[in-house]
């Protein structure tokens, strides 16, 4: 992790930010980078971290030359178990009060468990559970101090079931699920809320990363990460705790609380082993 820049001032075209200051995680491509835009254009100021700095302020530029707000660029790999209080210990030290938290950031590995790399594995939980769960633990007080302040944690459509071939993926997202519907709870009356959202197959980088390329093969199903973030950005302002994005995604995550679990548990992993034969 770097010391992070920001990102110079430009003419602005719109009014100052009147929502405060959003951390987004994982900002630097997909849904994280869509949800920055919308942010950016709807008052925020943003700190924006990822993994590559290049983006990040390539991101910056582009939003500060368009917009009345500030992006503070810091650069972390969130799976490395010190990066996050690094990453807050730097924000506190620009003086920087987080009014909303955006746990973005989060990978997928397709495959059978057996054969699955362990130190990616251990990455990815590190990435999708640990990461997540500390940043909201260290961002979480003084939001409650302050009586005010909203958070997102990006989940999955798998939390709702297990998924063979992606076993370990899925049961962090169910992880994320549950901790942010619990927090829901604890947090009634602090003026903090939590949403949990719930997207299925996005278009973004994510499933090459993970081993498996099938967006092409399910053109009707798939948004693209604007979608995606539009759903998310007005489920966080509402403060509903948990939002599926997309009608047939809905009707998946539900139904599968309807069905016997093993069952529901055989078919995905019919559809794991077509999406990774490439049928």
């Amino acid at each position: 992790m770097n010391h992070g820049t920001t990102a110079p001032l430009h003419h602005r075209t719109t009014a100052p930010p009147h929502y405060g200051t959003a951390l987004i995680t994982g900002a630097s491509e997909g849904i994280g980078h869509a949800l920055a835009r919308l942010m950016a254009a709807d008052g925020w100021n943003l700190v924006v971290t990822a993994r590559r700095e290049e983006l990040l302020g390539e991101l910056a530029a582009d939003l500060m030359s368009r917009f009345e707000m500030r992006v503070e660029i810091i650069s972390a790999d969130l799976s490395q178990p010190q990066a996050p209080e690094l990453l807050i210990s730097q924000i506190e030290n620009r003086g920087i009060a987080l009014d909303a938290l955006v746990n973005n950031a989060g990978f997928g590995y397709y495959g059978s468990f057996k054969d699955q790399d362990l130190t990616r594995l251990e990455a990815m939980v590190e990435v999708n559970i640990q990461a997540l769960m500390r940043l909201t633990r260290l961002v979480l007080p003084g939001m409650i101090a302050r009586g005010r302040g909203r958070m997102m944690n990006i989940a999955s459509t798998a939390s709702f079931q297990p998924v063979p071939l992606s076993g370990v993926y899925a049961a962090t997202k169910a992880f994320v699920l549950s901790f942010s519907l619990a927090l829901t709870e604890e947090l009634r009356g602090s003026g903090v809320s939590v949403s949990c959202v719930c997207p299925g197959v996005t278009r973004t980088g994510f499933q090459r990363a993970a081993g498996a390329d099938y967006l092409e093969r399910a053109k009707g199903k798939v948004m693209s990460p604007e979608e995606v973030a539009q759903i998310g950005y007005r489920a966080m302002m509402k403060g509903r705790p948990l939002v599926v994005t997309g009608v047939p995604n809905k009707l998946m995550a539900f139904g599968t609380r309807l069905a016997p679990k093993m069952l529901v548990t055989r078919l995905a992993r019919k559809i794991m082993e077509g999406n990774l034969r490439g049928k």
